[in-house]
């Protein structure tokens, strides 16, 4: 009998895939190992408390935020897209 073009988890399975991959980019954008008491950009001293709660941190609050704003949302898929044109 015939189930139609796609098996009944394929778009469940799409948003699985998208969210892995979406938190596999955050990780890797992570900062790693020890981290700096100066900020790389502007030299300013970053506080006890900032080192402690981000580990490998390598900016100070203000110039993170500023690289924050900077960099643009990355979706793979076409959300507002019909389902359909996802799937082919």
């Amino acid at each position: 009998m015939a189930k139609g073009f796609v098996n009944d988890d394929a778009v469940q399975e799409q948003i699985d895939a998208t969210v892995a991959d979406a938190v596999a980019r955050a990780r890797s954008r992570q900062p790693s190992g020890p981290g700096l008491s100066h900020c790389e950009e502007c030299g300013a001293p970053i506080p006890e408390a900032r080192r402690k709660a981000v580990p490998g941190v390598r900016l100070c609050v203000a110039c993170q935020g500023e690289r924050d704003r900077e960099e643009t949302t990355f979706s793979g898929y076409n959300r507002r897209g019909s389902k359909d044109s996802q799937l082919r």
